[in-house]
């Protein structure tokens, strides 16, 4: 777990793209699920940064 967030802190492209890669799924969760309306109102905006967090810290250095 140290490592997660010293890579965080140090910039590294694994840990970003994990983080990214979290919230994707995180957002596409938050549209499929049918229990909470504020869940789904906010399913776009958070796999959309998600994806643009993604692009970005693709050109992070390894």
């Amino acid at each position: 777990m140290s490592n997660f967030f010293n890579g965080i802190l140090r910039l590294k492209r694994g840990p970003w793209e994990m983080l990214a890669t979290i919230l994707i799924g995180l957002g596409v969760f938050m549209l499929m699920q049918p229990f909470a309306l504020w869940l789904y109102t906010y399913s776009f905006i958070v796999t959309l940064v998600g994806t643009v967090m993604f692009i970005i810290v693709s050109h992070f250095k390894d």
